[in-house]
């Protein structure tokens, strides 16, 4: 019996929760193995060069096994060799066109990354602003939806869906108006949200985790998050 693809993941990384969803998309056995990349395993140096998750462990037939990384890489191979729906357009300047929104997620995944770290006031509303901006160009990308090409869900969904999820809990904190001006992504972002391959990609627990990461950080954020309302008893 042929050994399942294992994913080594961490329970936040946006880019791992890219490979779920396109597994399970295509509706493909796997494994999950979760590290800590504070404290990373001996053995996860050893297999991983650039020290990063996710790895997707592809068995081979001699008995051995392929390691994979890079969250594009990944994808593209799942796309590739697995069944089920294509997740790339067929034509080939379609798919090209979609690699590079692929990528422009990747630049807001770098924006997302101050925004959400940062201690300072001025940084965290030039990463705001940025966010806000590349929102706008996306915008101008999409057509009457509800995903990005459309009614077939495809890989950029995947990219921006973990995107998009850290906002559940940020705007629960502070309203960013990166969307103010964005119906289209807006109505994107509820899609994505109720996929189900989207939903199943992180642990029920992922807002927790998402919320300690930011206290562990002292996130500028947190100071701005709105008071909660108090109950008062008579």
């Amino acid at each position: 019996m042929t050994r399942p693809l294992t994913l080594v993941s961490h329970l936040l990384c946006p880019y791992v929760q890219r490979a779920a969803i396109a597994l399970r998309e295509k509706d493909v056995a796997f494994e999950r193995v979760v590290i800590d990349l504070a404290d990373k395993p001996a053995w996860f140096l050893e297999i991983s060069p650039l020290g990063k998750v996710p790895l997707l462990r592809v068995p081979r037939q001699d008995g051995g096994e392929t390691i994979l990384f890079e969250s594009n890489v990944i994808c593209e191979y799942i796309e590739d060799t697995q069944p089920g729906p294509r997740l790339h357009p067929e034509d080939p300047l379609q798919r090209a066109e979609h690699r590079a929104w692929m990528e422009f997620g990747s630049a807001i995944l770098s924006d997302l990354w101050g925004y959400e770290t940062t201690r300072d006031a001025e940084v965290f509303e030039q990463k705001r602003q940025a966010i806000a901006a590349k929102f706008e160009r996306v915008e101008t990308a999409l057509g009457g939806g509800p995903f990005f090409a459309g009614t077939r869900f495809s890989l950029v969904d995947a990219v921006f869906a973990p995107v998009f999820r850290y906002f559940e809990l940020f705007d629960e904190l502070h309203d960013s108006h990166a969307f103010d001006r964005t119906p289209k992504v807006r109505a994107w972002r509820q899609a994505l949200r109720e996929r189900p391959s989207v939903r199943d990609a992180v642990v029920p627990e992922y807002r927790q985790h998402l919320r300690a990461f930011l206290e562990k950080h002292d996130a500028h954020l947190l100071t701005l998050a709105r008071p909660r309302p108090t109950t008062l008893g008579l």
